[in-house]
């Protein structure tokens, strides 16, 4: 599967956010994480995350596509991650 994941984390947890997703997806903006995973993947992700953020101040979305292709993207502007 395809995922997609952003965040708007409390400052003082961005940087283990930020470093414990780069372990696992591909950053692609500020606050924003891509990559192809499997589902047993996914649930190691969403526990680590679950272990870092504060529930009642951080806020995590996770999109996720069965096979990328059936996701269009658009660019404007500077592609960061290249």
């Amino acid at each position: 599967m395809y995922a997609i994941i952003v965040y708007d984390i409390k400052v003082e947890r961005v940087n283990k956010v930020k470093g414990y997703l780069r372990k696992h997806l591909n950053w692609i903006q500020n606050s924003v994480f891509e990559g192809d995973i499997t589902l047993s993947e996914l649930e190691i992700i969403k526990k680590g995350l679950k272990d870092i953020i504060n529930k009642n101040e951080d806020s995590v979305i996770i999109f996720t596509v069965k096979v990328r292709k059936h996701l269009k993207d658009r660019y404007w502007g500077l592609k960061k991650h290249l």
